[in-house]
């Protein structure tokens, strides 16, 4: 995302795609739900995990 979480964490983990996406922070583990065209426009970039 472009700003960081309020933990100061700047990775998160896609956790669930529809009308809104469910990320949680990988520092602190807090889930948010946020509506997809938010989401799609703070996306700096996307990282693979296996």
């Amino acid at each position: 995302m472009k700003k960081p979480h309020p933990c100061g964490g700047k990775a998160f983990e896609i956790l669930r795609v529809g009308m809104d996406f469910k990320i949680r922070c990988l520092t602190c583990g807090r889930e948010v739900m946020a509506p997809r065209g938010k989401i799609e426009k703070n996306i700096k970039k996307l990282l693979e995990q296996d």
